[in-house]
């Protein structure tokens, strides 16, 4: 069979399509977010719209939320993750369950329906608590859906991509283990001190790409918090639906606005993640080419 040298071009294409949509789609968002939508007879670019939700004191709130909720659910997350892939390497069964691999499986909006049949007042841990006697009513069980304090929304994030970590960081601790760790081993470490002065610090650049792709999707991530999150404050990913779907068009540069606002979040987590990448690789005492 003949070589053909555009092969490679071909299996890029549907990696460049898709790329060329991601790009086509945030220059229409930077583009409206500044005022220019034609249509609507908006033709001047302005950065009034984000001076305004800059400033607005529901926008800041919802800044805020969306910020805490992902910072939370990403830190529980991996340091849930690595301790779940740590015990599992250290079981040397070679296969990685299929138990922690279930909740990566499960759409979130069905994680929202787990969480409100688990998690409400009226779900299984309370009818459980008040058939153990531990509280007389309903009413009594501490409130952890629907609440500011978006416990419920962090503890369905952390339920689901915990395991994404322990999956993601699985091979490559597994690999460290077998030679790295257990070398260290051999050279008289515990087990317990070659895990954190071996295998954990080369593991850090794949807990860092975990802990960056669940980051970005907590902080933009729609259906979590509008089922399972309070009323007021909204996280910002709901703030910039209702102003998208508003009946007022003059509406729409505020939603592109606030999507500028989590593109330019999502940009600078990815620069905060290249620079701490090219850090631990220097640690490591790696090449970064």
């Amino acid at each position: 069979m003949r070589n053909n040298k555009f092969m490679p071009l071909i299996l890029l294409l549907p990696f460049i399509f898709v790329t060329a949509l991601i790009i086509m789609a945030a220059a229409v968002v930077i583009m409206q977010s500044l005022g220019w939508i034609p249509a609507f007879g908006l033709t001047e670019l302005s950065l009034q719209y984000y001076a305004e939700i800059l400033t607005d004191s529901d926008f800041l709130s919802s800044l805020s939320v969306s910020l805490r909720v992902s910072i939370i659910s990403t830190v529980i997350s991996a340091v849930l993750g690595v301790a779940i892939c740590a015990a599992i390497v250290a079981g040397g069964k070679g296969k990685f369950p299929f138990i922690v691999r279930f909740p990566i499986l499960v759409p979130h909006a069905v994680v929202a329906v787990f969480a409100i049949n688990i998690l409400s007042q009226t779900g299984h841990i309370a009818r459980a608590a008040y058939a153990l006697g531990l509280i007389a009513d309903y009413s009594q069980f501490t409130p952890l859906l629907y609440t500011e304090s978006f416990l419920g929304v962090i503890v369905a994030y952390v339920w689901k991509e915990a395991p994404f970590v322990a999956f993601f960081v699985y091979a490559l601790m597994v690999s460290i283990s077998s030679s790295l760790g257990e070398a260290a081993q051999n050279l008289g470490a515990s087990p317990l001190r070659s895990f954190f002065a071996v295998t954990l610090p080369l593991s850090m650049p794949a807990i860092a790409n975990a802990s960056f792709i669940i980051f970005v999707f907590a902080f933009a991530g729609y259906e979590l918090p509008m089922l399972l999150g309070s009323t007021l404050p909204k996280a910002l990913p709901i703030t910039a639906f209702l102003e998208f779907t508003s009946p007022d068009l003059l509406n729409r540069p505020y939603a592109m606005a606030t999507n500028g606002v989590l593109l330019m979040f999502a940009v600078f987590a990815a620069v905060l993640y290249l620079i701490s990448i090219q850090y631990a690789v220097k640690r490591t005492g790696g090449k970064n080419e």
